[in-house]
């Protein structure tokens, strides 16, 4: 006599991307077909920018040594860039649960906050499983953008004020 009950559930096991509770997606830049957080972006962001610093950099050397435009090398430094960012904005947009090509609409200046101050979707979403949490490194990277930031105004604010003050106290002694 058969003794398994033939009312009970499948027992299959499915790999359901929806189910996999606590499961994370591995952080990949190509395809931008996953999920970035915030910190993660701000983070990778800034690495970005120092990479683009270095290229526009070396290709300025190399253009001066060749004798050739530096202007060539400078868009090929901002389109390498540009590439990247939109690459991040997309991954960035998965996560806030939007289509990518609303990544389009970051390269207004006011609305590009958004994907800055914007949270993401906790759990999966339909771009797949969140991300991995942050390491130590993209915290500490991730936190020094709004750092840099403010000591950037506040120097662009500062050294103006400080030279036009240099020059009355010149002007003062004279």
């Amino acid at each position: 006599m058969d003794t398994t009950n033939r009312f009970a559930p499948p027992g299959a096991q499915v790999d359901d991307i929806a189910l996999a509770g606590a499961g994370y997606q591995p952080i990949r830049l190509w395809p931008p077909n996953g999920r970035i957080g915030r910190l993660r972006f701000l983070a990778y962001s800034v690495g970005l920018y120092v990479l683009f610093l270095l290229a526009t950099f070396a290709f300025g050397l190399l253009a001066g040594f060749t004798r050739s435009s530096p202007l060539v090398a400078s868009a090929i430094g901002l389109a390498l860039y540009l590439v990247g960012i939109m690459l991040l904005l997309i991954q960035r947009s998965h996560d806030m649960n939007i289509s990518g090509w609303w990544s389009l609409a970051a390269l207004i200046p006011v609305v590009g906050l958004f994907w800055l101050f914007g949270s993401g979707t906790r759990g999966a979403n339909r771009w797949g499983a969140p991300p991995p949490p942050n390491g130590l490194a993209v915290k500490i990277i991730g936190l020094l953008f709004p750092v840099l930031a403010a000591v950037g105004i506040v120097a662009a604010i500062a050294l103006p004020a400080y030279q036009q003050y240099s020059l009355r106290a010149k002007a003062a002694l004279r």
